[in-house]
Protein backbone atom coordinates (compact mmCIF):
# COMPACT_ATOMS: atom_id res chain seq x y z
CA UNK A 1 0.00 0.00 0.00
CA UNK A 2 3.07 2.60 0.59
CA UNK A 3 4.21 2.41 -3.06
CA UNK A 4 0.45 2.84 -4.08
CA UNK A 5 0.03 5.64 -2.09
CA UNK A 6 3.10 7.09 -3.69
CA UNK A 7 1.74 6.36 -6.95
CA UNK A 8 -1.60 8.36 -6.37
CA UNK A 9 0.86 11.36 -5.04
CA UNK A 10 3.27 11.40 -8.06
CA UNK A 11 0.30 11.58 -10.83
CA UNK A 12 -1.54 14.52 -9.68
CA UNK A 13 -1.01 18.13 -9.67
CA UNK A 14 0.45 18.74 -6.16
CA UNK A 15 -2.38 19.54 -3.42
CA UNK A 16 -0.31 22.45 -2.40
CA UNK A 17 -0.60 23.80 -5.88
CA UNK A 18 -4.51 23.50 -6.04
CA UNK A 19 -4.67 25.38 -2.58
CA UNK A 20 -2.25 28.22 -3.88
CA UNK A 21 -4.31 28.48 -6.90
CA UNK A 22 -7.44 28.67 -4.85
CA UNK A 23 -6.02 31.34 -2.86
CA UNK A 24 -5.22 33.48 -5.66
CA UNK A 25 -8.63 33.44 -7.18
CA UNK A 26 -9.88 34.52 -3.97
CA UNK A 27 -7.95 37.05 -3.28
CA UNK A 28 -7.59 38.18 -6.79
CA UNK A 29 -11.06 39.96 -5.90
CA UNK A 30 -13.81 37.09 -6.00
CA UNK A 31 -14.17 37.47 -1.82
CA UNK A 32 -15.17 40.60 -2.39
CA UNK A 33 -18.16 39.31 -4.25
CA UNK A 34 -19.34 36.60 -2.22
CA UNK A 35 -19.12 35.64 1.41
CA UNK A 36 -16.57 33.23 2.09
CA UNK A 37 -15.57 33.09 -1.18
CA UNK A 38 -11.69 31.83 -0.45
CA UNK A 39 -12.89 28.69 1.51
CA UNK A 40 -15.48 27.82 -1.32
CA UNK A 41 -12.56 27.75 -3.96
CA UNK A 42 -10.38 25.77 -1.60
CA UNK A 43 -13.02 23.13 -1.24
CA UNK A 44 -13.91 22.86 -4.45
CA UNK A 45 -10.54 22.35 -5.89
CA UNK A 46 -9.46 19.99 -3.47
CA UNK A 47 -12.53 17.51 -3.54
CA UNK A 48 -11.61 16.19 -6.46
CA UNK A 49 -8.68 14.19 -5.25
CA UNK A 50 -10.53 12.07 -2.45
CA UNK A 51 -10.63 9.94 -5.63
CA UNK A 52 -7.22 8.76 -3.70
CA UNK A 53 -9.48 6.65 -1.69
CA UNK A 54 -9.61 4.12 -4.27
CA UNK A 55 -6.31 3.21 -3.23
CA UNK A 56 -7.75 1.51 -0.92
CA UNK A 57 -8.64 -0.91 -2.66
CA UNK A 58 -5.70 -2.25 -4.01
CA UNK A 59 -3.84 -1.48 -6.99
CA UNK A 60 -6.85 -2.37 -9.94
CA UNK A 61 -9.39 -0.15 -7.80
CA UNK A 62 -6.18 2.91 -7.94
CA UNK A 63 -6.05 2.21 -11.61
CA UNK A 64 -10.37 2.60 -11.91
CA UNK A 65 -11.34 5.64 -9.65
CA UNK A 66 -8.14 7.76 -9.92
CA UNK A 67 -8.08 10.71 -12.43
CA UNK A 68 -12.16 9.19 -13.69
CA UNK A 69 -15.32 10.21 -11.95
CA UNK A 70 -14.46 13.08 -9.67
CA UNK A 71 -12.09 14.38 -12.85
CA UNK A 72 -14.69 14.13 -15.58
CA UNK A 73 -17.09 17.06 -16.58
CA UNK A 74 -19.68 15.43 -14.73
CA UNK A 75 -18.06 14.75 -11.58
CA UNK A 76 -16.46 18.23 -11.64
CA UNK A 77 -20.14 19.92 -11.94
CA UNK A 78 -21.58 17.59 -9.21
CA UNK A 79 -18.70 18.90 -6.81
CA UNK A 80 -19.11 22.21 -7.03
CA UNK A 81 -23.29 21.61 -6.48
CA UNK A 82 -22.49 20.01 -3.56
CA UNK A 83 -19.87 21.73 -2.14
CA UNK A 84 -21.80 24.84 -2.98
CA UNK A 85 -24.80 23.49 -1.34
CA UNK A 86 -22.86 22.84 1.70
CA UNK A 87 -21.95 26.60 2.33
CA UNK A 88 -25.15 27.35 1.39
CA UNK A 89 -26.98 25.26 3.79
CA UNK A 90 -24.80 26.32 6.55
CA UNK A 91 -24.67 30.31 5.69
CA UNK A 92 -27.73 31.02 4.21
CA UNK A 93 -29.52 32.99 7.15
CA UNK A 94 -26.57 34.55 8.43
CA UNK A 95 -27.57 37.38 10.06
CA UNK A 96 -25.13 39.69 8.06
CA UNK A 97 -23.52 38.12 5.61
CA UNK A 98 -25.95 35.35 3.94
CA UNK A 99 -24.73 33.36 1.19
CA UNK A 100 -26.88 32.74 -1.99
CA UNK A 101 -26.57 29.78 -3.61
CA UNK A 102 -26.17 31.08 -7.42
CA UNK A 103 -22.89 33.12 -6.04
CA UNK A 104 -22.00 29.93 -4.44
CA UNK A 105 -22.49 27.51 -7.02
CA UNK A 106 -20.76 29.93 -9.68
CA UNK A 107 -17.56 30.08 -6.93
CA UNK A 108 -17.24 26.50 -6.73
CA UNK A 109 -17.51 25.78 -10.43
CA UNK A 110 -14.63 28.42 -11.06
CA UNK A 111 -12.92 26.69 -7.77
CA UNK A 112 -13.66 22.39 -9.56
CA UNK A 113 -13.47 23.66 -13.06
CA UNK A 114 -9.61 25.34 -12.53
CA UNK A 115 -8.54 22.07 -10.86
CA UNK A 116 -9.55 19.78 -13.96
CA UNK A 117 -7.64 22.62 -15.97
CA UNK A 118 -4.59 21.89 -14.12
CA UNK A 119 -4.87 18.16 -13.69
CA UNK A 120 -5.28 18.42 -17.87
CA UNK A 121 -1.59 20.19 -18.01
CA UNK A 122 -0.03 16.93 -16.86
CA UNK A 123 0.53 13.56 -18.52
CA UNK A 124 -1.37 11.61 -16.47
CA UNK A 125 -4.50 12.31 -17.99
CA UNK A 126 -8.14 12.38 -16.86
CA UNK A 127 -11.00 10.80 -18.03
CA UNK A 128 -12.77 13.98 -18.97
CA UNK A 129 -15.88 12.53 -20.73
CA UNK A 130 -16.18 9.73 -18.05
CA UNK A 131 -18.80 7.62 -17.97
CA UNK A 132 -20.03 8.58 -21.73
CA UNK A 133 -16.73 7.68 -23.33
CA UNK A 134 -13.77 6.03 -21.41
CA UNK A 135 -10.95 8.03 -23.42
CA UNK A 136 -7.98 9.64 -21.19
CA UNK A 137 -7.44 13.30 -21.95
CA UNK A 138 -3.83 14.79 -21.26
CA UNK A 139 -2.21 17.88 -22.45
CA UNK A 140 1.35 17.47 -21.24
CA UNK A 141 2.37 20.25 -20.52
CA UNK A 142 4.06 20.62 -17.25
CA UNK A 143 5.23 18.14 -14.63
CA UNK A 144 2.98 17.02 -11.35
CA UNK A 145 4.76 19.34 -9.86
CA UNK A 146 5.91 22.89 -11.22
CA UNK A 147 8.18 24.71 -9.92
CA UNK A 148 7.75 27.85 -11.77
CA UNK A 149 4.07 27.87 -10.93
CA UNK A 150 4.56 26.88 -7.43
CA UNK A 151 6.99 30.55 -7.16
CA UNK A 152 4.32 32.96 -9.21
CA UNK A 153 2.00 31.60 -6.87
CA UNK A 154 4.20 32.36 -3.69
CA UNK A 155 5.38 35.55 -4.83
CA UNK A 156 1.79 36.54 -6.21
CA UNK A 157 0.64 35.91 -2.24
CA UNK A 158 3.77 36.67 -0.17
CA UNK A 159 5.08 39.52 -1.34
CA UNK A 160 2.45 42.06 -1.37
CA UNK A 161 2.38 40.85 2.35
CA UNK A 162 5.70 41.67 2.70
CA UNK A 163 5.36 45.43 1.57
CA UNK A 164 2.58 46.17 3.85
CA UNK A 165 4.77 45.02 6.59
CA UNK A 166 7.18 47.32 5.34
CA UNK A 167 5.01 50.22 4.70
CA UNK A 168 2.93 50.46 7.88
CA UNK A 169 6.62 50.06 9.91
CA UNK A 170 7.95 53.10 8.21
CA UNK A 171 4.59 54.84 8.51
CA UNK A 172 3.96 54.78 5.48
CA UNK A 173 -0.06 54.23 3.88
CA UNK A 174 -0.59 50.73 2.73
CA UNK A 175 -1.98 50.07 -0.99
CA UNK A 176 -5.63 48.45 -0.05
CA UNK A 177 -5.42 46.73 -3.05
CA UNK A 178 -1.82 45.29 -3.13
CA UNK A 179 -2.87 41.54 -2.28
CA UNK A 180 -5.42 41.63 -4.97
CA UNK A 181 -3.08 42.71 -7.94
CA UNK A 182 -0.20 40.28 -6.71
CA UNK A 183 -2.73 37.47 -6.87
CA UNK A 184 -4.01 38.91 -10.31
CA UNK A 185 -0.22 39.19 -11.69
CA UNK A 186 0.03 36.10 -10.19
CA UNK A 187 -2.42 34.21 -12.08
CA UNK A 188 -1.84 35.64 -15.35
CA UNK A 189 2.04 34.86 -14.67
CA UNK A 190 0.78 30.97 -14.61
CA UNK A 191 -1.28 31.46 -17.13
CA UNK A 192 1.46 32.93 -19.28
CA UNK A 193 3.72 30.23 -18.61
CA UNK A 194 1.26 26.95 -18.97
CA UNK A 195 1.00 29.01 -22.81
CA UNK A 196 4.84 28.85 -23.29
CA UNK A 197 4.60 25.42 -22.36
CA UNK A 198 2.36 24.86 -25.03
CA UNK A 199 4.32 26.11 -27.76
CA UNK A 200 7.33 24.41 -26.60
CA UNK A 201 5.17 21.31 -26.50
CA UNK A 202 3.66 22.43 -29.88
CA UNK A 203 7.32 22.50 -31.58
CA UNK A 204 8.52 19.14 -29.95
CA UNK A 205 5.84 17.28 -31.40
CA UNK A 206 6.55 18.82 -34.83
CA UNK A 207 10.14 18.24 -34.40
CA UNK A 208 9.70 14.32 -34.17
CA UNK A 209 7.24 13.93 -36.44
CA UNK A 210 9.01 15.58 -39.19
CA UNK A 211 12.28 12.56 -39.06
CA UNK A 212 12.68 9.17 -39.93
CA UNK A 213 13.44 6.61 -37.05
CA UNK A 214 15.03 3.53 -37.97
CA UNK A 215 14.36 3.59 -41.82
CA UNK A 216 10.27 4.25 -40.60
CA UNK A 217 7.71 7.19 -40.00
CA UNK A 218 6.32 7.48 -36.82
CA UNK A 219 2.63 6.36 -36.01
CA UNK A 220 2.41 7.84 -32.81
CA UNK A 221 4.85 10.56 -30.41
CA UNK A 222 4.03 12.48 -27.68
CA UNK A 223 6.59 15.17 -25.69
CA UNK A 224 6.67 15.14 -22.07
CA UNK A 225 7.87 17.83 -19.63
CA UNK A 226 10.84 18.39 -17.30
CA UNK A 227 9.79 20.09 -14.15
CA UNK A 228 12.19 23.34 -14.51
CA UNK A 229 12.36 24.09 -18.31
CA UNK A 230 10.18 24.59 -20.83
CA UNK A 231 12.99 23.59 -23.47
CA UNK A 232 14.05 20.27 -22.58
CA UNK A 233 11.47 17.67 -22.96
CA UNK A 234 11.33 13.31 -23.16
CA UNK A 235 10.29 12.13 -26.23
CA UNK A 236 8.54 9.14 -27.42
CA UNK A 237 7.77 7.90 -30.57
CA UNK A 238 6.18 4.96 -31.96
CA UNK A 239 6.44 3.33 -35.06
CA UNK A 240 5.66 0.01 -37.07
CA UNK A 241 8.47 -1.93 -34.88
CA UNK A 242 9.30 0.09 -32.10
CA UNK A 243 9.53 2.51 -29.31
CA UNK A 244 11.94 4.98 -28.94
CA UNK A 245 12.62 7.43 -25.82
CA UNK A 246 14.57 10.34 -27.05
CA UNK A 247 15.70 13.42 -25.62
CA UNK A 248 14.45 16.20 -27.13
CA UNK A 249 16.22 19.90 -26.28
CA UNK A 250 13.83 22.68 -28.81
CA UNK A 251 16.21 25.47 -26.85
CA UNK A 252 18.01 27.92 -29.16
CA UNK A 253 20.93 25.98 -28.49
CA UNK A 254 19.72 22.22 -28.17
CA UNK A 255 20.29 19.95 -31.44
CA UNK A 256 17.64 17.17 -31.49
CA UNK A 257 19.44 13.68 -32.78
CA UNK A 258 16.37 11.19 -33.32
CA UNK A 259 19.20 8.69 -33.54
CA UNK A 260 20.23 8.69 -29.92
CA UNK A 261 18.07 7.24 -27.37
CA UNK A 262 16.07 4.15 -26.16
CA UNK A 263 14.89 1.53 -28.33
CA UNK A 264 12.55 -1.31 -27.75
CA UNK A 265 11.40 -3.63 -30.04
CA UNK A 266 7.78 -4.54 -30.56
CA UNK A 267 7.57 -8.45 -29.60
CA UNK A 268 6.23 -10.43 -32.93
CA UNK A 269 2.43 -11.37 -32.66
CA UNK A 270 2.35 -15.07 -30.65
CA UNK A 271 -1.18 -17.30 -28.90
CA UNK A 272 0.76 -15.79 -25.68
CA UNK A 273 0.22 -12.36 -26.24
CA UNK A 274 -3.05 -13.44 -28.01
CA UNK A 275 -4.18 -15.20 -25.05
CA UNK A 276 -2.72 -12.61 -22.38
CA UNK A 277 -4.96 -9.87 -24.91
CA UNK A 278 -7.98 -11.13 -23.39
CA UNK A 279 -7.63 -10.35 -20.23
CA UNK A 280 -9.64 -8.56 -18.62
CA UNK A 281 -7.37 -6.38 -16.81
CA UNK A 282 -4.66 -6.61 -19.10
CA UNK A 283 -8.33 -4.58 -21.51
CA UNK A 284 -8.62 -1.75 -18.91
CA UNK A 285 -4.80 -1.19 -18.57
CA UNK A 286 -5.17 -0.80 -22.35
CA UNK A 287 -7.46 1.71 -22.26
CA UNK A 288 -5.66 3.90 -20.06
CA UNK A 289 -1.76 3.05 -22.19
CA UNK A 290 -0.89 5.60 -24.32
CA UNK A 291 2.26 3.94 -25.54
CA UNK A 292 1.86 0.04 -24.32
CA UNK A 293 4.88 -2.27 -24.43
CA UNK A 294 4.62 -6.08 -23.86
CA UNK A 295 7.39 -8.21 -23.02
CA UNK A 296 7.14 -12.24 -22.89
CA UNK A 297 9.97 -14.16 -20.52
CA UNK A 298 9.96 -17.55 -19.51
CA UNK A 299 9.40 -18.68 -16.09
CA UNK A 300 9.79 -21.96 -14.55
CA UNK A 301 5.74 -22.65 -14.79
CA UNK A 302 5.35 -21.01 -18.37
CA UNK A 303 5.45 -18.21 -19.27
CA UNK A 304 5.11 -14.06 -18.17
CA UNK A 305 3.34 -11.56 -20.08
CA UNK A 306 4.66 -7.88 -18.81
CA UNK A 307 2.71 -4.72 -20.02
CA UNK A 308 3.84 -1.23 -19.00
CA UNK A 309 3.05 2.25 -20.66
CA UNK A 310 6.64 3.87 -22.32
CA UNK A 311 4.95 7.14 -21.68
CA UNK A 312 6.01 6.62 -17.77
CA UNK A 313 9.56 5.80 -18.46
CA UNK A 314 10.03 9.39 -19.22
CA UNK A 315 9.51 9.77 -15.43
CA UNK A 316 11.67 11.03 -12.74
CA UNK A 317 13.87 7.74 -11.68
CA UNK A 318 11.83 5.70 -8.28
CA UNK A 319 8.47 7.07 -9.43
CA UNK A 320 5.96 4.20 -9.16
CA UNK A 321 4.38 3.44 -12.65
CA UNK A 322 1.58 0.94 -13.23
CA UNK A 323 2.40 -2.65 -14.60
CA UNK A 324 0.44 -5.60 -15.73
CA UNK A 325 1.45 -8.80 -15.07
CA UNK A 326 -0.20 -12.43 -16.27
CA UNK A 327 1.32 -15.56 -16.05
CA UNK A 328 0.51 -18.33 -18.52
CA UNK A 329 1.20 -21.87 -18.07
CA UNK A 330 2.79 -24.22 -20.83
CA UNK A 331 -0.51 -24.79 -22.28
CA UNK A 332 -0.66 -20.69 -22.87
CA UNK A 333 -3.45 -20.67 -20.43
CA UNK A 334 -3.69 -17.58 -17.90
CA UNK A 335 -2.92 -18.74 -14.11
CA UNK A 336 -2.43 -15.50 -12.68
CA UNK A 337 -2.95 -11.64 -13.59
CA UNK A 338 -2.11 -8.58 -11.29
CA UNK A 339 -1.38 -5.12 -11.42
CA UNK A 340 1.00 -3.42 -9.15
CA UNK A 341 2.75 -0.16 -9.15
CA UNK A 342 7.11 -0.47 -9.63
CA UNK A 343 9.80 2.20 -10.23
CA UNK A 344 10.10 4.18 -13.38
CA UNK A 345 13.22 2.93 -15.01
CA UNK A 346 16.22 5.42 -15.27
CA UNK A 347 15.81 8.37 -17.51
Amino acid sequence: MPVLLEAEKSNRVDPVTHTLTALALGRSGLNRFVPLATPMLVASSLAADLDWLSSLGGPRAFLLGNRTVTHSLLGTAVIALAVAAIFWRLRRKHATSPIRFGPALAICAIGAGVHLLMDLTNSYGVMLLWPFRRRWFAWDLVDTLDVAILVWLLLGLLLPLLFRLITEEIGAKAKRRGPERGAIIALVMVFLWIGARWAMHDRAIQMMGARMYHGDLPVAVGAFPEAVSPFEWKGVVETEGAIDVLDVPIGPQGVFDPTVGRMYFKPEASPVIDEARKSLLVKEFLEFARFPKATVQKTEEGLRFELRDVRFDTWMPGKPVPKVIVDLNSQNQIVDERLFFGPSLVR
